[in-house]
């Protein structure tokens, strides 16, 4: 009996992570633990422009499978290592919703020390079928946009 409990909990988290305040969709990807957000099974949580680069990403992979594909890091992030704990702890999100629009800004330590290890990530959402989607991610630290990144895949 418990599993079926767990399950249906589990379910309604994910419900609410998409269908409450914007903040639900974007702290999914940084607790309890990171999540890679170029993995399919999330793409469901995602919609244009970035699900192209996703696609692009895709196909770059199934070309050349021995070369780095153009999500090589972690876009959430802006980073490939972290320490868990530390980002935890420090996570602050403030988000700003307009309509069927949203920006939820995510500030954050990659590591206990270091100027370099803070991070202000901006993600851009829009309201889907009644559900907040992730539509791009901006790194305000390092001055980029995931949906405008160059993929190496042929356009063919």
């Amino acid at each position: 009996m418990k599993p079926i409990v767990l399950a249906a909990a589990m379910s309604m988290a994910f419900d609410a992570a998409l269908a409450g305040p914007a903040s639900h969709a974007v702290k999914f990807f940084y607790v309890p633990e990171v999540k890679f957000e170029a993995d399919a099974k999330y793409r469901d949580r995602f919609t244009e422009p970035v699900t192209r680069l996703f696609e692009a990403n895709d196909k770059a992979q199934k070309e050349k499978p021995d070369e780095v594909s153009c999500i090589d890091f972690d876009p959430g992030l802006d980073a490939q290592d972290f320490d868990q704990k530390t980002l935890s702890k420090t996570l602050k999100l403030t988000e700003t919703v307009n309509g069927d629009t949203a920006e939820v800004t995510a500030n954050f330590n990659l590591f206990p020390e270091g100027n370099d290890s803070k991070r202000e990530m901006v993600w851009s959402l829009k309201k889907v079928d009644g559900k907040w989607k992730i539509a791009d991610i901006t790194s305000k630290t390092s001055d980029w946009k995931l949906s405008a990144l160059e993929c190496g895949a042929s356009t063919e």
